[in-house]
């Protein structure tokens, strides 16, 4: 493959396939959302099949519920570990939350108190989930909404301790940690400062909503359905100061725009990540 590693790359839309593959857009890699691509095949295989013989891909999972208070579904996870070994990803990433109970499962990534008793049982899932697919996974940092009066550790620390006691890598979204601390009234500059920045092999860049609570109080909600706002670009550059270049993802998931207005906001990604590097070495920005 002639594509670089270190590039900007987009979420794979079924509307973009036929145009990715007459033009061959200089891209770093596609993502793709684990639970689309279970089934035995059809469309959606010959598809990414068909993609991912000229660009590597991300497999994202949205469902494994590893922040569940209940065990990991056995089922689901089979299903995941064969698509892993069917395409062979350069990286394969699940969130920090939760979305199952008791057999239901919620279409929601649910956020959960960050006490030493869901951090040991993260990080068994986590570790059960590595061992099922035989690699290192990535962990996404989540958007949050509320809060939990029973947490006893930052956010930060928390996703820490489970990176090194799971020894699994991290995906920084960025927009999540600005919708975050946005609707907790928290520094986003101070909350990538004390991000484990070392552990980190993706970025996730995506547009968010602006709302209102109950108490028309500002909220924002990860939305996935517009263009990456400034602040948001604000960030990724001061996070790529201190992991380097990283596999970068321009996530959109509702309100799918035209593939060049897509392939624009990458460009930019890789730009940005070109302007902060000189033969692969960071360079001052004062």
């Amino acid at each position: 493959m002639t594509h670089q590693t270190f590039s900007a790359g987009v979420g794979l839309k079924p509307q973009h396939v036929r145009t990715i593959l007459a033009t061959r857009p200089r891209l770093g890699f596609f993502e793709v959302h684990a639970e689309n691509y279970m089934g035995a095949g059809g469309p959606p295989h010959r598809h990414l099949a068909a993609i991912r013989e000229h660009y590597p891909l991300s497999i994202h999972g949205v469902g494994l519920s590893l922040g569940g208070a209940g065990d990991l579904d056995r089922a689901h996870l089979g299903r995941l570990a064969a698509l892993v070994r069917r395409y062979e990803p350069m990286l394969v990433s699940e969130h920090l939350a939760w979305s199952s109970h008791h057999g239901r499962f919620l279409n929601d990534l649910l956020p959960l108190p960050y006490t030493r008793r869901a951090l040991d049982r993260v990080v068994a899932h986590v570790d059960q989930l590595q061992m099922a697919l035989g690699r290192r996974i990535l962990l996404e940092n989540p958007a949050t909404y509320l809060g939990f009066t029973e947490s006893c550790l930052e956010e930060t620390d928390f996703i820490a301790g489970i990176a090194r006691r799971a020894g699994c890598g991290l995906l920084l979204d960025v927009n999540n940690v600005y919708v975050s601390c946005t609707n907790h009234g928290r520094d986003a500059g101070a909350y990538l400062a004390a991000f484990p920045m070392q552990r980190v092999e993706e970025i996730h860049l995506a547009g968010h909503a602006p709302r209102r609570d109950s108490g028309g109080a500002a909220l924002l909600v990860d939305s996935h359905d517009r263009p990456v706002a400034e602040p948001v670009w604000t960030l990724y550059r001061r996070a790529l100061e201190r992991t380097g270049p990283v596999p970068t993802l321009i996530e959109r998931d509702a309100a799918i725009p035209p593939w060049d207005e897509l392939q624009a906001e990458a460009q930019r990604a890789g730009d940005t990540m070109a302007a902060k590097t000189d033969g692969g070495m960071l360079v001052s920005t004062c």
